[in-house]
């Protein structure tokens, strides 16, 4: 892996951006053992700064919210995906805390995908997935995605290993059809290693207040984490296409996580750059009519 690139405090000074220096090239086979959980690509020196960092993209990121939401109401039908994905303590509740936080909640559609309802076991794989998508102007975050139709069900052999397969081009043909929909695909791979975990999972076991987020299966499913890393990497291979990259966020310092995410949620929405739409009213005529009552 190439040497971390470094930048101020807010990460402005990241030459590629962090849509180019994280992104997965799709296409080629993925070796996660070769991506640095503990790397600080493109981010600020240490925690301390990285927090400050992340704080400050916090009004940038609520502007361009705002600015996308009221767009929306002049019929800009663009709108934003967030797709988090990891293994167990990975990080995604916390990203959403501390990056979507900034943002207003009312332009804000958040969906967690735990195991499927009976209901759903009935239908297609991707049919509680469009249920759940943003509309126009919202700003989507998935915890867990469609992609676990891929991932648990190779791991846990939950679906014919054909019809596992057919899923990537089916994965890969929704994605496109979001794209040209007007939806901006980013999806998060939020990459810790065995260890981090393992101390991920003991705080759980040392503070009351975190029992409640732990199982005794957890212990349990560490022992499929090599058949969960080939999982994702043959995913990320499979399905990073330049309508909707891949991106592996090392995830072991979690400072690092929240600021990795919000700054590629905020270079997005950059590139987006919505505008607030024009008044279809004569604002001065307005003002003297309200201040004449």
């Amino acid at each position: 892996m190439a040497e971390p690139h470094r930048t101020g405090r807010a990460g402005k000074g990241t030459k590629a951006g962090l849509r180019e220096l994280l992104r997965v090239p799709g296409g080629a086979p993925v070796d996660l053992t070769a991506y640095d959980t503990r790397a600080v690509r493109g981010g600020p020196r240490d925690k301390t700064a990285g927090l400050a960092a992340t704080s400050d993209l916090g009004d940038h990121l609520a502007d361009l919210q705002e600015r996308l939401f009221a767009a929306s109401t002049a019929g800009d039908r663009r709108r934003v995906l967030l797709v988090l994905q990891g293994m167990d303590t990975s990080g995604k509740g916390g990203t959403i805390k501390h990056v979507i936080g900034y943002c207003n909640p009312s332009g804000c559609r958040v969906r967690a995908f735990k195991a499927p309802t009976p209901e759903e076991r009935k239908r297609h794989f991707l049919w509680r997935i469009e249920k759940a998508l943003p509309e126009p102007g919202e700003l989507g975050i998935f915890d867990r995605s469609h992609y676990e139709d891929v991932l648990i069900a190779r791991v846990r052999e939950l679906a014919p290993r054909e019809e596992i397969e057919r899923r990537y081009d089916e994965i890969n043909r929704f994605e496109q059809s979001l794209a040209d929909d007007g939806t901006t695909v980013i999806k998060c791979f939020l990459h810790i290693s065995y260890e981090e975990q393992r101390r991920r999972l003991l705080k759980r076991l040392d503070r009351p207040d975190k029992h409640w987020k732990f199982a005794p299966s957890d212990i349990d499913d560490r022992a499929l984490w090599p058949a969960f890393q080939e999982a994702y990497a043959i995913a990320l291979e499979r399905c990073s296409t330049p309508h909707a990259p891949w991106y592996v966020i090392p995830g072991d310092r979690k400072w690092y996580r929240n600021w990795a995410v919000g700054r590629l949620l905020l270079e997005h929405l950059e590139a987006l750059d919505p505008r607030y739409p024009k008044p279809d009213f004569d604002v001065a005529e307005c003002r003297e009519r309200l201040l004449a009552r």
